[in-house]
């Protein structure tokens, strides 16, 4: 199976994670994926692969070296993002010219609103018809790392050391790391492959947490309110003008954070809000949190405690254990230049698995799948960059071998 048709094959399988559920995985549908995976995995001549209780997917390839080198892991995320819909995906594949993509006859990809078109003229792209988003995010990962590793199997002369192959449910909800077993998958360190465009090598991300607000009012009839009515929808508003307006994401870059409202419901009687609160540095990020600790005490204070707040911590920026381990990165960097990628390090405006499993004591950087756009019904691919990944995946391996 060439990697298009593979990531086509992928994409069509419903995998959603759902925030709102506890379980692991949170959607049952993720199942589908992870056995289909292992499966695959198994025709490949991998027969310890499995998938665990908590939906995770683990695989191992033995070294065929005579001498001992550093096991190495590479991971991806099975589920797509709540954020818009990935059921019923229906991609289409362009060899685009240049200009606007028309995804529907009242959906349009436009240059003006996604100006990186212009670096893929003359590529192959996978998009949506949209309806729905793409699912690169993460399954061009999976995509990558299944296609390098069907490469090893069927070149049995193609040297390597131990490889470990990790596939994690509810990423995109900020738990795929939670019930990783880093001491089963054996590895070194690894690498996530979850990130953009082609070259991107990140370690540097987010710090990160989440604020889940519920304010409660008071409802009476309009008519006789005075001095009675609370509405909580008036004090979620309240709140959300007390934080700074120039640190909203749709007013920053590079390694500036913010406060995203991701959630708003309400009614007088009661308003729930989901916040999340980013920053790269560890201090700023601190620093946004008390604001928001300050925002809710003074609404408290003001309304009589009708604020609830719940505040937690998700990933932390892996950048403060990934500096200990240079090795890794220059493994990275060197094996993209030998394929002729030019190495971008970037900071990564979110987080990935990778984050979470380097403090977990698996040092795991992120690389490139060639995916744009992610999280909505413009998200693209192009394939030409997912060769590539696949590519550098092979090369990092083989490179791995000569660092004895």
């Amino acid at each position: 199976m060439d990697i298009k048709d593979r990531l086509i094959k992928y994409v069509k399988i419903h995998t959603t994670s759902d925030p709102k559920v506890e379980t692991c995985p949170s959607t049952k549908r993720q199942l589908d994926l992870a056995i289909l995976l292992v499966d695959e995995l198994h025709q490949m001549g991998i027969e310890n692969a499995h998938v665990d209780e908590n939906g995770y997917v683990y695989a191992f390839l033995e070294s065929n070296l005579d001498y001992e080198v550093d096991p190495i892991g590479f991971v991806a995320h099975m589920d797509t993002a709540p954020d818009f819909s990935g059921e019923n995906v229906n991609p289409k594949v362009i060899n685009y010219t240049g200009g606007d993509i028309k995804l529907s006859d009242s959906i349009i990809t436009k240059v003006e609103d996604f100006p990186f078109l212009n670096d893929l003229v003359g590529k192959t792209l996978i998009v949506t018809d949209g309806t729905t988003l793409l699912g690169a995010d993460n399954k061009a990962g999976i995509a990558s790392i299944m296609n390098a590793i069907e490469y090893i199997t069927k070149n049995p002369e193609f040297k390597h050391g131990k490889i470990s192959i990790g596939f994690t449910p509810d990423e995109e909800i900020g738990r795929g790391a939670d019930l990783f077993d880093v001491e089963k998958f054996g590895a070194k360190f690894a690498y996530t492959i979850d990130g953009g465009p082609i070259g991107e090598l990140e370690y540097k991300n987010f710090n990160a947490a989440s604020a889940d607000i519920v304010i409660s009012g008071k409802n009476v009839h309009p008519g006789s309110s005075k001095n009675v009515m609370i509405n909580s929808i008036i004090i979620g508003m309240e709140l959300f003008n007390m934080l700074p307006v120039g640190e909203r994401p749709e007013y920053t870059e590079n390694f500036e954070g913010f406060f995203f409202l991701n959630g708003f419901d309400g009614n007088v009687e009661k308003t729930t809000m989901e916040f999340i609160i980013r920053d790269h540095d560890r201090e700023k990020f601190e620093t946004k949190k008390s604001i928001m600790q300050s925002a809710v005490d003074f609404l408290n204070k003001k309304y009589n405690n009708v604020v609830e707040l719940k505040m937690k911590d998700s990933y932390y920026n892996m950048e403060e254990v990934i500096v200990k381990h240079p090795e890794i990165i220059d493994l990275a960097y060197k094996s993209m230049e030998d394929v002729g990628v030019t190495p971008k390090i970037t900071p990564v405006r979110g987080g990935t698995d990778g984050a979470r499993l380097s403090y977990m004591g698996l040092p795991c950087p992120n690389i490139f799948t060639g995916g744009y756009a992610f999280h909505g019904k413009h998200e693209l691919l192009a394939l030409e960059e997912l060769e590539k990944s696949s590519e550098v995946v092979l090369k990092i391996i083989e490179n791995n071998t000569k660092r004895a």
